[in-house]
């Protein structure tokens, strides 16, 4: 195979980084942001790797579904951005509904729960050309619980098999420094025989409120298809849904814990930015949803970060994104154990 050296072949001592599932990149922007070079992400939405495309400039980027290039197809886009045998790290997290809590009629057979078998493939792969230094594997508490086991304890044995020492962890987003509480499976490995130290994330006791993240912030502008870019204010992704239920008159939200309704606390953390069509929170003050620059800041993302596509793929991209500074905790946490600067 010929080797494309591209612009994304950055010298750095931190291993490069491939992002599988990556999503918007929040789990990418904390592993940037404690100084690891990404020259590699892929992700089966369009308007996914548009958003990493626009906030990662240096990543070569690709909309592939996983399951169809397999592992030699993620080694074959390695190759074009990574110097064969140099050192690397793979993180990601495969969609999560098939194990989420939230799907009541969550099936353990959905095909989608297949996906962390095709990661430790797709490690294996890699392993052939790259010296794989360490994993991350984040999900949903779920993928834990009985029904789930199997599919969990698989992806276990298989890191290990690959030759690696896990770490395993049940971590709160408010624990480092996200005013959200949204509890996620967090899986390292790294590789066995280098003397690293277990992964250990560093919890933040700066606790911060729904206020602390959205208080200051102006009301959006409502979604209409005709909208301009230029009536959105203060950010471009500071727009939500026409409050049209007449709760938002009434502000009768007696049943918070309602999925369709769940009203934000001023003076709390926010619930899990896990959102379906019609189940973006509602703002503290009652009157509308949160706009999905809101939310966005629930999750802990800078303001200078933006998402790409339509107001339904914004949602999406938020509710699956991994809060970057729980993302910089495990990347800090990574290079403390394999000793790194």
């Amino acid at each position: 195979m010929t080797k494309v050296k591209t612009k994304n072949c950055i010298k750095s001592d931190k291993p490069a980084v491939i992002s599988l599932f990556c999503g918007a990149g929040g789990l990418d922007l904390g592993f940037k942001q404690e100084g690891y070079v990404i020259p590699l992400a892929i992700d089966s939405e369009k308007s996914a790797i548009e958003t990493h495309c626009f906030n990662f400039e240096e990543t070569t980027a690709v909309v592939a579904d996983l399951n169809e290039i397999g592992p030699v197809g993620v080694l074959n886009y390695a190759f074009a951005s990574i110097t064969e045998g140099s050192k690397i790290g793979i993180i990601g997290g495969p969609p999560c509904q098939g194990f989420s809590r939230g799907n009541i009629s969550s099936d353990p057979n959905d095909l989608r729960n297949l996906l962390p078998a095709l990661y430790v493939d797709i490690i294996s792969k890699l392993q052939e050309n790259y010296v794989v230094e360490f994993v991350v594997f984040e999900n949903v508490m779920g993928m834990k619980d009985k029904k789930h086991e199997e599919k969990y304890l698989q992806l276990i044995s298989g890191l290990s098999g690959l030759g690696f020492e896990i770490t395993e962890k049940e971590l709160c987003a408010a624990d480092f420094g996200v005013p959200q509480n949204r509890h996620r499976v967090i899986v390292t490995a790294v590789r066995s025989g280098q003397g690293y130290s277990p992964v250990v994330p560093v919890k933040n006791n700066n606790s911060l409120t729904v206020r602390d993240a959205i208080g200051h912030l102006t009301e959006p502008a409502f979604f209409r298809k005709d909208i301009m870019l230029s009536e959105i204010p203060l950010h471009p992704n500071h727009w939500t849904m026409q409050p049209k239920s007449p709760k938002f008159s009434t502000m009768n939200f007696n049943n918070s814990a309602s999925r369709s309704f769940r009203k934000l606390n001023w003076e709390k953390t926010s619930p899990t930015i896990a959102f379906g069509n019609r189940e973006i929170h509602v703002h503290p003050n009652g009157h509308r949803r949160l706009s999905i620059f809101e939310a966005m800041l629930l999750q802990g993302f800078p303001i200078d970060f933006e998402l790409k596509g339509n107001l339904s793929q914004q949602v999406q991209q938020i509710s699956n994104a991994v809060p970057p500074p729980l993302a910089r905790s495990l990347a800090k946490a990574l290079t403390h154990s394999m000793n790194l600067r």
